[in-house]
């Protein structure tokens, strides 16, 4: 039964070290952060950092199986272990064999990187492609470290082992093994797939991603796709120098503004209508949509309208599109809690009487 446990719990040690969770980064327990003093500093020399830290994480992976194998010898059952790898066992020599092979292949592919200074190395080979003038993939390196250092670079984090960096100049996905580069000067960026999850089918909570496949036009540049959360597209859009073409068929919230105005939508249309036979007039806020929106006291009877928080009746005539009032309710909010918009009040913005999502209603003009 030992060995059982052990190996469950081994193998659930393996996955977190390969894909740690949160509380793995937050208490340190990575590849990275175990081999900080060897690695250096990756804000002075980005490339040479991310070079040994390929190599750090292709030695750790590589060993978990001999790990494995040492623990059941050191930790499990010792007549199970004994039965397991007895030597008369002959299922042992080939496990042992096994568990070698990722290390010794680890150490041969270092070997062999360490050639030339690193110039067969997977990152510098992706770098040399970029090389003119007969100069060599140190002096790319060179200007990517430059323009790293550098306050106004970005730095999205797209999960625990993937990062995207975005520079003056050039577009990095960063990756356990390798980097994929593309300079922004002749690389196009498609936007050509969005997904949406919910977070908890008990709330409205809900995340986007979009994927952007970053395609350099640079003879022996490879392509690559980038996965990450819609709302961090525009930190992106902003730095890129290029234009990120987004195809037809996808679409996705830009902005926490942008989600909230659907999800607001939405709600607005589970109320009942306001019936009216006036004339529509232009939306006051935008001009160009006919005002829908009536803001009428629903959520609660006359005689509960006690208190400096509750909902106020409004004279005020439909004079606002639905995205118009959306936005104004949005502006009234605190940006720091926006899971609490949707069940925060505002006041209208002609006569300032207080109204919450469950008094916006739309306009039903009655046929006269």
């Amino acid at each position: 039964m030992t060995v059982y446990i052990f190996t469950v719990f081994y193998m659930l040690l393996s996955a977190c070290i390969i894909y740690p969770p949160i509380e793995f980064v937050s208490a340190g327990i990575t590849v990275k952060d175990i081999f900080s003093s060897w690695l250096g500093s990756e804000n002075e020399f980005f490339i040479q950092y991310h070079i040994k830290r390929s190599i750090a994480t292709l030695f750790v992976h590589s060993v978990l199986p001999f790990g494995y194998l040492l623990g059941l010898v050191l930790f499990g059952n010792i007549e199970t272990a004994r039965i397991f790898l007895g030597s008369d066992n002959p299922l042992w020599p080939t496990l042992a064999v096994c568990s070698l092979i990722g290390p010794i292949y680890a150490v041969y592919k270092v070997l062999c990187w360490s050639r030339n200074n690193w110039a067969t190395h997977p990152i510098a080979e992706s770098l040399a492609v970029y090389c003119n003038n007969n100069t060599r993939w140190i002096s790319v390196a060179s200007d990517i470290n430059i323009e790293y250092r550098r306050i106004d670079k970005i730095v999205i984090d797209t999960n625990s082992v993937t990062r995207i960096v975005a520079t003056d100049n050039w577009i990095i996905k960063i990756s356990p093994y390798k980097l994929y580069v593309a300079h922004q000067s002749d690389t196009a960026l498609i936007v050509n797939k969005s997904d949406t999850h919910v977070m908890s089918p008990t709330t409205r909570g809900e995340v986007q991603f979009v994927n952007i496949e970053v395609k350099p036009t640079r003879i022996g540049a490879q392509s690559f796709t980038i996965r990450l959360n819609a709302l961090d597209f525009k930190d992106l859009q902003d730095k890129v120098s290029r234009p990120i073409t987004v195809l037809e068929n996808v679409t996705f919230h830009r902005t926490v503004l942008d989600r909230f105005i659907d999800t607001f939508k939405e709600e607005v249309a589970k109320n009942p209508y306001y019936e009216t036979a006036q004339e529509l007039e232009q939306c006051i806020g935008c001009m160009q949509t006919t005002s829908n929106v009536k803001l009428n006291r629903l959520c609660e009877n006359v005689s509960e309208a006690v208190g400096p928080d509750a909902c106020v009746a409004c004279y005020c005539r439909p004079m606002w599109c639905i995205e118009c009032i959306a936005k104004w309710f949005a502006s009234r909010q605190n940006e720091n809690a926006t899971e609490t918009w949707l069940s925060s009040k505002c006041t209208c913005p002609v006569c300032r009487a207080k109204f919450c999502l469950l008094d916006v209603c739309l306009v039903r003009t009655l046929s006269q």
